[in-house]
């Protein structure tokens, strides 16, 4: 009989790290979520709350760390991660990819857990390589206002290298844009600004030309690979991109979110925030390779059940 396995998860009380919990619980596995709610919400975990083999702890694991439970896996997802968020809280977020990271490698080191960092996208900055595959070093302005996000997830990376370096086994996955329920209305990411736009019937807001490009992936297919990427054995050390490679530009995005709402809004152009990517697309071949993974759920697919998600609640 398999032994049954325990996994903490930080940031467990968010958009994705809700999602991976309920994954998680699902394979049967106990679940300890770590989450300041700076950006997170207890509404997320409302039904993981239901299940014993869940616990959830209020903690900044960017501050001494409470005494946790010997895990198996350590999924570290802690971050704000929308634009918006990030700027509204710079120091939090430098402060949770870097002091928090150093912090929960030296629990895994110690505890013989395996290591999951999520990274994310924005260490590519605005790519002059497109798609993006994992080799690439990236284009970032280390000042910029988005650099709290960009070079403390690059921060991270590099500490859970040199932990790697040293024995643990640690991955890092980079996560490229996705969208799906529990998204805040308010996070300032381009779907959930669109779609509560349009239910609204208030103009769509559109940053610069609207030429510049995303991939979409849905939360649902994120989480798969998250999970693959920490569950499949001898991965100790690899960079894997997870999103999906379809490409969009913001403006198709906008007219295909406006079809679906049955909206009339307008679009309203703003200039394009500073250090704005042009093109954002995965090279996925190494998640296909090494975990068995590509996204499921088509733009379409997921636009709608995100949509349903969105008049749920108002």
């Amino acid at each position: 009989m398999a032994t049954k396995k325990t996994s903490i998860v930080t940031g467990g009380a968010g958009f994705i790290g809700s999602h991976l919990c309920d994954r998680l619980l699902a394979l049967g596995h106990t679940v300890v979520c770590l989450d300041n709610l700076i950006t997170g919400s207890e509404a997320n975990i409302k039904e993981a709350g239901k299940i014993p083999q869940f616990t959830f702890i209020r903690h900044d694991v960017s501050k001494e760390l409470p005494k946790l439970p010997k895990a198996d896996f350590l999924f570290h997802l802690a971050s704000p991660a929308s634009p918006a968020d990030y700027q509204s809280h710079p120091i939090e977020t430098a402060l949770v990819n870097s002091v928090g990271t150093i912090q929960l490698l030296k629990v895994a080191e110690s505890t013989s857990a395996r290591f999951l960092f999520t990274s994310t996208s924005e260490v590519y900055g605005d790519p002059k390589e497109h798609p993006q595959k994992e080799t690439y070093w990236g284009n970032v302005n280390p000042n910029g206002v988005r650099a709290c996000y960009d070079e403390s997830k690059r921060f991270g990376e590099m500490m859970t290298m040199i932990y790697v370096r040293g024995g643990l086994d640690g991955r890092i996955v980079r996560v490229f844009n996705t969208y799906g329920p529990r998204m805040r209305k308010t996070d300032g990411r381009v779907v959930s600004n669109f779609i509560n736009q349009a239910i609204r019937g208030e103009p769509l807001t559109i940053y610069g030309t609207g030429k510049q490009t995303r991939s979409f992936c849905f939360v649902d297919d994120l989480v798969e690979g998250i999970v693959k990427a920490m569950l499949t054995n001898n991965l100790k050390g690899q960079v894997i991109n997870l999103g999906n490679p379809e490409e969009y530009s913001v403006l198709d995005l906008a007219n295909k979110i406006k079809q679906k709402t049955g909206s009339a809004s307008e679009m309203s152009f703003k200039p394009l925030p500073e250090d704005d990517p042009e093109k954002r697309r995965p090279d996925i071949t190494k998640a296909k390779e090494l975990l068995g993974w590509e996204p499921k759920v088509t733009v379409d697919e997921g636009l709608d059940k995100t949509i349903a998600y969105y008049k749920s609640l108002s």
